[in-house]
């Protein structure tokens, strides 16, 4: 909390009675003489951060099936008694049973942090209807039409003096050695000592 309120991160930051704003930091010798705090760094750079890495968080994957439609105009139905988009779901106990009618009927759930989206029947039919790809954007760039000037290299390749021989098996980085610690990629690249460079 003490972070939150030293970034900035909240907007009205009354503390106490007196209603004392409280900004960012300062040094000891501006709150000594009472001179104002600085606007000190918002941490927007880290949400940027987090949302970008979105495709590291565990989740299922998720295809709609082909009859969303009718599998979520039923639950809405039996749950709610309406299949209207815009019809509000404001009562918890209409709520926890319509999320959980619908994950039984679908096998897929809604997350903690969508939980206060899902605000009409309009929104939870958008939620069921959007797939989740749980593939990292690398996986993703095999199955995508790329460029002709562009080329990934899914496995990529180690230097092994014995095997690659165009060059006498010399290597362009003489001081460093490739070795191989993981026990899974072991066997797939050999690794070598490199001997120290002729002087």
């Amino acid at each position: 909390m003490a972070a939150f309120l030293r970034h900035g991160v909240f907007k009205t930051q009354v503390i106490s009675s007196r209603n004392v704003l409280l900004r960012s930091y300062a040094t000891k010798a501006e709150k000594r003489k009472g001179i104002d705090r600085k606007v000190g760094p918002k941490i927007n750079s880290t949400a940027q951060s987090l949302s970008s890495k979105g495709f590291l968080r565990p989740q299922k994957e998720y295809i709609p099936p082909k009859d969303v439609d009718s599998k979520l105009e039923y639950v809405f139905k039996s749950v709610i008694g309406s299949t209207e988009d815009n019809k509000l779901v404001t009562d918890l106990n209409e709520r926890f049973n319509l999320f959980l009618k619908c994950e039984e009927a679908l096998g897929h759930g809604v997350p903690n942090s969508l939980l206060h989206h899902m605000k009409t029947l309009g929104d939870v039919k958008c939620f069921y209807k959007t797939p989740v790809d749980i593939r990292t954007p690398l996986d993703k760039m095999k199955t995508m039409d790329l460029p002709d000037n562009l080329h990934v290299q899914y496995e990529y390749h180690r230097f092994h003096p014995d095997t690659d021989t165009k060059f006498g098996g010399r290597t362009a980085f003489p001081n460093s050695s490739t070795i191989v610690t993981g026990l899974k990629y072991k066997n797939k690249y050999p690794g070598h000592n490199q001997p120290p460079p002729d002087q």
